[in-house]
């Protein structure tokens, strides 16, 4: 598989990290399926397949484009047939920015694109577009009009928050966090959730496990437990464990088991069908 990112225009990139695309090289009768894995980040996928869009779980069938919130919980998207894909991987706060939610109605759920914006067009447009960078103009026209009409500007210490918490890869206490932004842990956690769609206690603890991830994937360690105190879990089990948690894999399973072409969006296998 191809896959590419994209950095935002300017005046997105307060919104924006990064903009992807992914090209299968696979055959129409093979399976895809992926794991999403916690990474912190709201989203947006839309699918081309030659057969079906994503389903998730094996049961929900997805729409062509939808958008995603916190994820931290496994789950599984599969889809049948070579395929396309183009997606969005937003701030932690892009969702009551750019569409006036409260993120927290989206964790570990999603929702059609069309049924959330302005635009009810954007899949016959972004199907239509010649080329990678025209979907991202497109994509970019739509979202800069949605913050407009939002007219909504991110929570700045809410935003600090996350600065702070991502410094310090989820080891900032939420004590400390409290006397930084200089709030009551309730409204911390009330403003964070409205926000970022999960408490920053949760947030903290995704972050930590994605720097430990980014160990696993470099080979940065001898062993297990390595990665463990050097994220400060209390062994090697308490590290898996949470791995378990948040993949549904153990370490060596999900090194065995998944190709990760996207970051954080591993394929588990692929068998024809």
């Amino acid at each position: 598989m191809d896959f590419q990112t994209f950095a935002p225009p300017e005046k997105l990139a307060p919104f924006i990290k990064y903009f992807w695309a992914l090209e299968g090289n696979g055959s129409a009768d093979v399976e895809h399926t992926f794991n999403a894995i916690p990474d912190g980040c709201p989203g947006v996928i839309m699918v081309r397949s030659e057969k079906d869009a994503f389903y998730m779980n094996n049961e929900k069938k997805l729409p062509n484009i939808f958008l995603y919130g916190q994820s931290v919980v496994p789950a599984s998207f599969s889809s049948n047939g070579k395929l396309r894909a183009i997606g969005i991987c937003f701030q932690p706060h892009a969702l009551k920015s750019l569409f006036g939610m409260d993120a927290d109605e989206l964790t570990n759920s999603c929702v059609d694109l069309t049924l959330v914006g302005k635009n009810t067009h954007i899949p016959e447009q972004l199907s239509s577009a010649t080329n990678i960078d025209e979907q991202i103009k497109i994509l970019s026209f739509y979202l800069f009009d949605q913050q407009q009409n939002h007219n909504r500007h991110p929570d700045e210490l809410i935003k600090y928050a996350i600065t702070q918490l991502t410094a310090s890869k989820g080891a900032l206490s939420i004590k400390d966090l409290q006397q930084k932004v200089r709030m009551s842990e309730r409204s911390l956690e009330r403003k964070f959730k409205e926000s970022v769609g999960i408490s920053p206690k949760l947030y903290a603890r995704v972050l930590r496990f994605q720097e430990s991830m980014d160990q696993l994937r470099k080979g940065d360690y001898e062993k297990l437990s390595d990665i463990a105190y050097q994220n400060d879990y209390a062994d090697q089990s308490h590290f898996i464990r949470v791995f378990k948690e948040f993949t549904g894999y153990s370490p060596l399973e999900f090194k065995i088991q998944s190709n990760e072409v996207v970051g954080n969006f591993p394929e588990i296998k692929s068998k024809v069908i």
